[in-house]
Formats: C-alpha cells, structure tokens, sequence
C-alpha cells in the first residue's frame, strides 16, 4: 500500500473556494480502482491550512490518478491560491500492526 500525506498553505481568502474543488476532488478520486482512502480536511486552528491523506492499494493505482483528468482540474484549482505544499509518499508494505 502507498500512503500520500500532504499540507498545503493556502490563502485563507480562496479557503471555501477550495474547500469545492477538494470535495469535488475527494469523490471522483473514492471512484478510482487502486483507492483505498482519500480524504480532504482543514486544520480547525488554521483557516490557511488544508490536509490531505490518501491511501493506494499500488503505485500504479496512484499513477493513474496523477493522469486522471479531476486531478488536472484540481490542479487548475490550486494555481495561485496555494501558497506552500509539503506532500509525503510512504510505502506500507506491511500489515500496519503494532
């Protein structure tokens, strides 16, 4: 399983703009064969923050969503209105057991 978590600092003036375009986002992403989880939230002390947290079952799977056409669109939806982005990409080849 690939695990995607990402930050990004927006400008808090586009936040519910954005907030559209994730949720629009989110359930044409929850169609795609290889998605596990992909959820959008807010950092509720931050109006300039919004986190993303998604989970493929391959690489593959996430590369087909990187060509998908609503993550272009996404994409055109962030330009301009994102200040910063860290995103982190984990492999989690084992059963997650503690």
């Amino acid at each position: 399983m690939i695990i995607i978590y990402g930050e990004f600092t927006i400008d808090p003036a586009a936040r519910d703009e954005l907030i559209a375009a994730a949720i629009t986002m989110q359930e044409e992403t929850a169609k795609e064969e290889g998605c596990l989880r992909y959820v959008f939230s807010t950092d509720l002390a931050r109006d300039d923050l919004i986190l993303v947290q998604e989970h493929w079952a391959t690489g593959e799977a996430l590369g087909a969503h990187m060509a998908s056409p609503h993550m272009a669109a996404f994409g055109a939806a962030l330009a301009g209105k994102v200040k910063g982005a860290n995103l982190k990409k984990y492999d989690a080849s084992g059963d997650g057991s503690f």
